[in-house]
């Protein structure tokens, strides 16, 4: 091998041994599995939506989406954040909404959950796709965790928002009643002036509602700033949460392809003096 390569080989080595072997792992320590099912460590099922932990909590009648409490009030993190700082950088209320839901649709791929995790459903909290954009500069989710962060993130920005659900979907809606480029206008409680924001589409404008929900029954819930308080149980072993990047069962460290690539090099070298 010529000299030159070693240190540069190794330099290399180095680098990914320090490197995590998935760099798309979720935190283990945050998941427990009971019945088949997911929770985090607020004991809310990240794999139904339906039930009093839920993440949705849903019902034939109403619903409540308590994983948003997981960002907001005492937990708010990366996406309330940065929706404060979309308020700081945009003091108009339409570009403000505008620019969140632009980031939301271009920093996250559509992504099923049975691709992704390999759960046929997995509810993402704001923050975690938040951090995971921040970290990676795109994310993967799916309608809800695209709902979910809009909603958390217009929070943030001093914007009033709403989860939104028609028949197997989820999408947000935002309080903009002067907004003049939406399709429809929306009102909650009697209140009108709420519009859509469905950004799980690459051309997807605020404010377009899709035509197949205009007239549907919807149910919807107007997001409170308020915190749930985290219930972590005893006794759970964590279960690995593994998102798309990740491969299930073996994860073999760069670090040994590194080294394979030496002992190869090596060999040809060998070979070349015989």
């Amino acid at each position: 091998m010529p000299k030159y390569l070693r240190p540069i080989l190794l330099s290399i080595a180095i680098l990914m041994v320090v490197m995590p072997a998935t760099a798309f792992a979720m935190s283990s320590t945050k998941f427990y599995e009971q019945n088949g099912e997911v929770y985090d460590d607020w004991s809310i099922c990240r794999t139904n939506s339906v039930g009093d932990d839920g993440f949705f909590q849903a019902s034939e009648a109403e619903f409540c989406p308590i994983i948003l409490g997981e960002s907001l009030g005492e937990n708010v993190d990366k996406a309330y954040q940065l929706g404060q700082q979309f308020a700081q950088d945009y003091p108009d209320f339409n570009q403000r909404a505008e620019k969140i839901f632009a980031f939301a649709r271009d920093k996250v791929r559509y992504t099923p959950d049975k691709d992704q995790f390999g759960y046929k459903e997995f509810a993402q909290n704001a923050d975690e796709l938040a951090i995971f954009i921040d970290d990676e500069g795109i994310g993967y989710g799916d309608c809800e965790d695209y709902a979910i962060l809009l909603a958390a993130m217009y929070k943030g920005a001093g914007l009033r928002s709403a989860i939104v659900l028609p028949p197997e979907h989820a999408a947000t809606l935002v309080y903009l009643p002067e907004y003049n480029r939406a399709n429809q206008f929306l009102s909650i409680d009697g209140e009108s002036g709420w519009i859509w924001a469905e950004a799980t589409g690459s051309n997807n404008p605020l404010g377009w509602m899709p035509e197949k929900f205009i007239g549907a029954e919807l149910m919807v819930y107007e997001v409170k700033d308020e915190a749930v308080t985290k219930m972590e149980p005893t006794g759970k072993s964590p279960t690995v949460i593994t998102p798309s990047g990740g491969s299930p069962g073996i994860n073999i460290s760069p670090f040994f392809g590194v080294l394979a690539m030496m002992w190869l090099l090596s060999l040809f070298r060998f070979r070349r003096r015989r």
